[in-house]
């Protein structure tokens, strides 16, 4: 029979981890709750735009529509750089805010695409989604070395889409677009497990929510981009 101390330490250390994994998943859950209500944020404001000329003529038939464009992009900056800083309450209107934002970027997908292929996309991109998100949270298999590989990947997509707004290539669009699937979908599993090994269970509630915030931050970006890109070859125009 083994020692009651023995018995003891391992009944401890079973609820310890039982415990953990409890605060894992709620956390977790945290995360995907504020990244599906930004989807949501961000649909509604786009179809509400969209649908209604009194808004989106204005916005995009001006240079307005290069300041809607290029908003979502210094919100991410300005995350990037004041995360640390902000308080979590300012993290969340912030995340909101950059959601509807993106609404309004998002705005013009309806004057191009049926709305039978956005739904369709979106339900392709969700299913893209998941499973891959689902991968980076169960794998015990290391992602961090595809990091930099992804990263670079990122970047040359984004100064790919810079070049050709200028070039209007099409074949240079369909090798950004296929490439950046790939890319987004790697970064959807590498950061899903990134934010579940940032976990800890000490830390105070304050640094809890931001860190949610910036996680869901993080994978909403994959998912509009994943969405975005896949428009490109299932999306029917107008």
């Amino acid at each position: 029979m083994e020692p009651v101390q023995q018995r003891f330490g391992y009944g401890a250390q079973a609820q310890s981890a039982a415990l953990f994994d409890e605060g894992l998943r709620q956390h977790m859950l945290r995360v995907y709750n504020y990244m599906g209500a930004g989807l949501v944020i961000t649909g509604l404001v786009a179809f509400i735009v969209g649908s209604t000329p009194a808004l989106y003529v204005p916005i995009f038939s001006s240079p307005l529509k290069w300041v809607v464009m290029l908003a979502p992009l210094a919100f991410v900056f300005f995350f990037s750089f004041k995360i640390q800083t902000m308080s979590a309450s300012t993290a969340q209107m912030t995340f909101w805010a950059f959601c509807a934002v993106m609404g309004l970027s998002l705005a013009s997908v309806f004057l191009v695409f049926t709305g039978m292929s956005i739904a369709r996309t979106f339900f392709i991109a969700a299913t893209m989604f998941g499973a891959t998100s689902l991968y980076g949270y169960v794998t015990k298999r290391d992602l961090s070395k595809f990091g930099s590989f992804l990263i670079m990947g990122l970047i040359g997509v984004v100064i790919a889409s810079i070049v050709n707004i200028f070039l209007g290539s099409s074949a240079l669009q369909f090798a950004i677009s296929v490439i950046g699937i790939v890319v987004f979908v790697g970064l959807t599993a590498w950061d899903t497990q990134n934010i579940k090994e940032q976990y800890a269970e000490n830390i105070d509630q304050e640094s809890s929510q931001k860190m949610a915030v910036f996680g869901a931050l993080s994978l909403y970006l994959n998912f509009v981009n994943i969405f975005q890109l896949l428009l490109n070859f299932t999306g029917e125009r107008e």
